[in-house]
């Protein structure tokens, strides 16, 4: 069952890959001048920005997620089923934040859901903790 943990790992490494394709896209009419606007401007000005912070965010925090999660998989005597539901809410979190990050301005709410985010992981690590400890 711990090898489960797999995917919420390639699902949130799957939104990594979406966010690179997509800053690319939105850096094409700066870089190549595919798409800019009849001026020669960006018309994605205001979102690439946007799309680029969130992207480091993306090697911030999940950093320990991961570490979590592979501890666990190597260590199945450490697993426990929550380790797969906290897994899963991380990254839900994350695909919430990145939509609030890269179309809104609303910064309560983006830290609302990274503090889901944070309290998943942090949660991860306490029953990997406690599972470690009692072995």
């Amino acid at each position: 069952m711990n090898n489960l943990l797999f995917l919420p790992m390639l699902f949130h490494i799957s939104l990594v890959a979406i966010l690179y394709v997509l800053l690319t896209v939105m850096r094409a009419p700066k870089v190549w001048g595919v798409g800019a606007n009849a001026d020669g401007s960006n018309p994605f000005s205001k979102l690439e920005p946007r799309v680029s912070a969130n992207l480091s965010n993306q090697f911030e925090w999940p950093v320990l997620f991961y570490a979590a999660c592979i501890i666990v998989v190597s260590r199945p005597e450490f697993y426990q089923p929550i380790h797969l539901w906290f897994a899963w809410l991380f990254v839900l979190g994350r695909v919430l934040h990145s939509g609030i990050q890269i179309f809104t301005t609303n910064i309560r709410l983006r830290g609302a859901i990274f503090t889901i985010n944070f309290v998943a992981v942090m949660l991860m690590w306490c029953v990997l903790g406690v599972s470690a400890v009692s072995q």
